[in-house]
């Protein structure tokens, strides 16, 4: 049925003179139509029809038209959109409009990832030149779909030989010389090129891109240098991505740029994403190989941690929280002694009198360095998440008792997480069981609206019940009560509530 509507449709629409109308109801029949129905009822001269009503500089029509291809190619087999509409596609690459544009650029995308697709895509070298061209585009919507398109493009051989080896790579480098912003644009394709293999890697260097890449790091521009960093971190995300800046010494030089930091007046803009990068590192590689390596990088962590500026401390409480979320990291910050003191002591106090965002990351930091997993337990890991949550202050369970009963959700949630990191260790149960009214308050539905907080609670009873100590230290009473508040489910009603209102009319 739905078939034959739709036939009748485009019958009526090849005779119409103005064809608006028949569009309209084009597009409310195809989609209600099921995809399956689709997939048979258009024919490539059909779609050609409905393509070239988008010649027009009529909005609406562009628009209807736009959405009437969007929802009929997606159901379209890649291989035959690359045989029947290469045409189509390529003139949809300079249209005007750019609704029109992503819409081929889509398109085109499905079509390279799909094996016959390429070999369609590849013997029009044309189109390929204009989605180049599209990654220079004023809208940055056009830009991410080309990236993307010639992202995909580069998962085969074929695709990298295209565009690294042959006329297409002046083409890319002629739009990349464009603008700042666009160069940028083009770095960012290279970089999720090269991520994907050490082949790809090699192809991106061997064009001289990453290089680039790497001199903007020092470059005049502060800005530009922030971003450099930013594509030099993704990069680095990889383990051959890792291994190439290794030996290309990016390691050395980027913690030389943080000692240098010192002497820079403009250094606040860079200096968060060369830790940010340091961060990264030490989690994927090794966080103790990392800092020792490179003592700059932690160095500097505490500095930012103690820095009055407020644009410099979020980095460095997230890279804290980050190394202290791991047992190694845990044992690297236990080694600076005094100097994670002095961090603990500022970040309880950013946590109590900050603006709300910086207090969240401050709590969001301190319950990632007290975290230790039930089965990470050893005496001496246990000794020194103690002696940590008691450097925050001079009353610490009190303390962030009080943030967890302030009026702001996220604020209370992040209290939770605190109390949650410490209540599988035995010492943060026995802390727990000597502040008056805990074991009750654990248990009280009525504390904490929201879904977010009844599933923080819900997470707290559990770390409680996941450790072998819990039962011995609150009591087989409180136990059972934990036991049950578990069992109901983090949004448990209770049925004595739900009868106090009832009869009341």
């Amino acid at each position: 049925v739905m078939a034959a509507a739709i036939e009748r449709l485009l019958a009526e629409l090849a005779e119409s003179e103005e064809p608006m109308e028949e569009l309209r109801s084009l597009r409310t029949a195809v989609s209600a139509a099921p995809l399956s129905a689709l997939r048979e009822s258009l024919s490539a001269a059909q779609l050609g029809l409905i393509f070239s009503l988008l010649n027009t500089n009529d909005r609406e029509q562009i628009e209807v038209c736009v959405e009437i291809l969007g929802r009929v190619l997606q159901v379209l087999d890649p291989a035959y959109l690359a045989q029947n509409c290469k045409a189509e596609l390529q003139s949809g690459l300079s249209h005007p409009d750019d609704s029109v544009k992503v819409l081929a650029l889509t398109q085109i995308g499905r079509v390279v990832s799909h094996t016959e697709g390429i070999t369609e895509v590849l013997s029009s070298p044309e189109i390929l030149r204009d989605v180049i061209h599209c990654v220079g585009a004023e809208r940055i919507g056009v830009a991410k779909e080309a990236i993307a398109a010639l992202s995909k493009l580069s998962n085969t051989k074929a695709g990298l030989d295209a565009l690294f080896r042959s006329d297409l790579l002046k083409e890319l480098k002629d739009v990349m010389a464009t603008s700042d912003v666009i160069r940028y644009r083009v770095y960012e394709l290279v970089v999720e090129v090269s991520s994907v293999s050490p082949v790809s890697l090699g192809y991106c260097a061997n064009s001289s891109f990453i290089s680039q890449l790497l001199e903007e790091l020092t470059g005049d521009d502060v800005l530009i240098r922030a971003t450099a960093i930013e594509m030099v971190t993704s990069l680095a995300q990889s383990q051959h991505g890792r291994l190439y800046l290794s030996q290309q010494g990016i390691m050395d030089k980027i913690s030389n740029m943080i000692i240098a930091a010192d002497s820079d007046p403009f250094s606040s803009f860079y200096l968060p994403g060369l830790v940010k990068f340091f961060g990264n590192l030490a989690i994927m590689d090794s966080p103790q190989q990392v800092c020792e390596t490179y003592p700059a990088f932690l160095n500097m962590v505490f500095a930012m941690a103690m820095d009055p500026d407020p644009t410099q401390t979020p980095v460095a409480l997230d890279t804290l929280g980050l190394l202290g979320g791991t047992v190694e990291g845990k044992q690297v910050l236990h080694k600076t002694g005094e100097k994670l003191k002095t961090a603990l002591k500022r970040m309880s106090q950013l946590a109590r009198d900050e603006a709300t965002e910086l207090r969240v990351r401050s709590l969001e930091a301190i319950a990632q360095l007290l975290t230790l997993p039930v089965e990470r337990q050893t005496d001496d890991l246990l000794l020194l998440t103690e002696s940590w949550f008691s450097y925050l202050s001079s009353q610490p369970m009190e303390m962030i008792r009080n943030i967890s009963t302030q009026p702001f959700p996220e604020l209370h949630c992040c209290a939770l997480r605190i109390f949650t990191a410490i209540a599988c260790q035995a010492w943060g149960q026995r802390l727990m069981m000597s502040t008056p009214g805990f074991a009750e308050w654990v248990v009280d539905r009525s504390v904490g609206k929201g879904k977010e907080a009844k599933d923080c609670k819900f997470e707290l009873v559990g770390a409680l019940l996941s450790s072998s100590s819990t039962r011995e230290i609150f009591g087989a009473q409180n136990y059972l009560k934990l036991k049950s508040y578990l069992e109901e489910g983090p949004y448990y009603v209770s049925a004595v509530s739900a009868v106090t209102t009832e009869g009341a009319d």
